[in-house]
């Protein structure tokens, strides 16, 4: 303690303990084992050997001080931990402590604080945690074996190689980080589920391959400068989120092949460097359902590699995608649509006859016809599409039929679905007299709103009302939309 003795004509007792009084009341620090305490503390206690020791005491003991002052510190020997009063919350606050840590953890500052190699191989230890803490110079690669690798700030924390940074066929998790250093960023060939969030994969010869995992899950990658792309290939479920590939990342982005059960990327952006292609499904890849949806495609290069069996003329995808992206088309049932059409020479149309009068003449307006704009529709012989989409809906259906009447006849004309007429779009028309030369052209517009479900198909039918002529068509138009 640093004290001052002043000597008095008083007994030795009370100069003792004058001197102390009036050092402590006027001097605001007190060193214990030094002499020049620091001015910032009240006390400041030196030493080299030990310790300052805190009171110790069960739960029940500390829970069962009276009033205890705010900042109070005691060691609890139940908890093994040092705990604190603090008064505005009333309550008592446990300092960290190795019984608080994570007993799965691993802080990873060099290669040496992974497990060692053996074969080339750095084998995680399953379900810990490896924070990766700066740039990590890698001379094998890593098999995650369902463990976690995550870092604090992608562009610090990097896992740098020119190999082939992650291997394995357990699954586990990456987020947090960045994979550089001129190798293959994946070579994923099994597990259960892998996820990649928060990631960024650039200058890598290639970004590499995952395949026949169950649950693939990304969320907000970043792709650049990389020679190629990835392959994803016999996936349960491919979940791609925000995935951002760059200008000046080359060869094919993204390449879908195998079998999914689902497919959905959604978000993100891919500007398409010249001479490289944004996605690839031309293998034909089998989806049990896929979404693309509002990943924004730009620049000079080829945005889709499309399906070379099953998409239709114009489009990129089969009937099990719905696709919503700036910079290419819109695909999906709700923008379903086919056409009928039939035109022939005033004199020279197709004509279709009747066997008598009433419901039991009706039948399909004959006439060679084409079809000319067909999206998830198909072309089946004359005046006949059918829809070929996944989901059922409701079109709106419009057509018109220009005729001639070989005789008096009073004709209803009908949309017909799956063979039979739909009174509701019933249209009445009556011609006059006379053939070829005399008759008059009739033309009538059929509409109607028609439920279609994958595989269902309509028609154009007529019916001979009354009279007893035929019908020659001149001009046959059908939209479905």
């Amino acid at each position: 303690m640093n004290v001052s003795y002043k000597l008095f004509s008083v007994p030795g007792g009370l100069i003792l303990f004058l001197s102390l009084f009036f050092s402590l009341a006027t001097q605001a620090q007190v060193g214990i084992g030094n002499t020049n305490p620091d001015a910032s503390s009240v006390l400041d206690i030196t030493s080299t050997s030990k310790g300052l020791l805190a009171p110790r005491m069960t739960t029940l003991q500390r829970l069962a001080i009276t009033t205890p002052a705010n900042s109070l510190l005691v060691y609890d020997t139940d908890l093994k931990s040092f705990y604190y009063y603090d008064l505005p919350s009333t309550a008592w606050v446990s300092l960290n402590s190795s019984q608080e840590k994570r007993n799965n953890y691993v802080l990873v500052k060099s290669q040496s604080d992974f497990p060692a190699p053996v074969g080339g191989v750095i084998t995680l230890d399953t379900h810990t945690y490896y924070e990766i803490n700066g740039t990590i110079n890698l001379t094998a690669s890593i098999d995650l074996n369902g463990a976690y690798i995550s870092g604090l700030d992608a562009w610090e924390d990097v896992l740098s190689y020119n190999g082939t940074v992650f291997v394995g066929n357990q699954g586990g998790s990456i987020r947090n980080i960045a994979i550089a250093g001129g190798g293959t960023a994946f070579n994923i060939t099994g597990g259960t589920t892998f996820t990649v969030q928060n990631t960024i994969v650039y200058q890598m010869a290639s970004v590499g391959t995952i395949a026949n995992v169950g649950l693939y899950f990304s969320n907000i990658m970043l792709f650049y400068l990389n020679t190629n792309g990835i392959t994803y290939n016999n996936i349960g479920s491919l979940l791609l989120s925000n995935q951002s590939w760059f200008e000046g990342n080359g060869g094919i982005y993204e390449t879908f092949t195998g079998t999914f059960d689902q497919i959905q990327k959604v978000g993100g952006l891919s500007t398409v460097t010249a001479g490289a292609t944004g996605l690839d499904v031309s293998s034909n890849p089998s989806v049990g359902e896929g979404i693309l949806l509002s990943a924004v495609f730009s620049g000079d290069g080829t945005y889709i590699n499309k399906y070379t069996s099953g998409s239709y003329p114009g489009y990129n995808f089969t009937n099990a995608w719905a696709v919503n992206c700036p910079g290419i088309p819109r695909e999906s049932d709700d923008v379903a649509t086919g056409d009928i059409n039939l035109n022939a020479a005033v004199g020279s149309g197709a004509l279709t006859t009747f066997s008598g009068t009433g419901t039991g003449s009706r039948k399909k307006v004959s006439g060679t016809t084409t079809s000319n704009s067909l999206f998830r529709f198909i072309k089946d012989g004359d005046n006949k599409i059918i829809y070929d989409g996944s989901k059922k809906r409701y079109f709106q259906i419009s057509g018109s039929v220009s005729y001639q009447a070989t005789d008096d006849i009073t004709a209803i004309l009908y949309i017909a679905k799956n063979g039979s007429v739909v009174t509701e779009t019933k249209v009445y028309g009556r011609g006059a007299t006379g053939f070829f030369t005399n008759a008059g052209i009739l033309a009538l517009p059929i509409i109607g709103t028609i439920e279609l479900a994958k595989g269902d198909f309509i028609e154009i039918w007529a019916e001979r009302y009354s009279g007893s002529g035929n019908m020659q068509t001149l001009s046959l138009n059908l939209t479905a939309r």
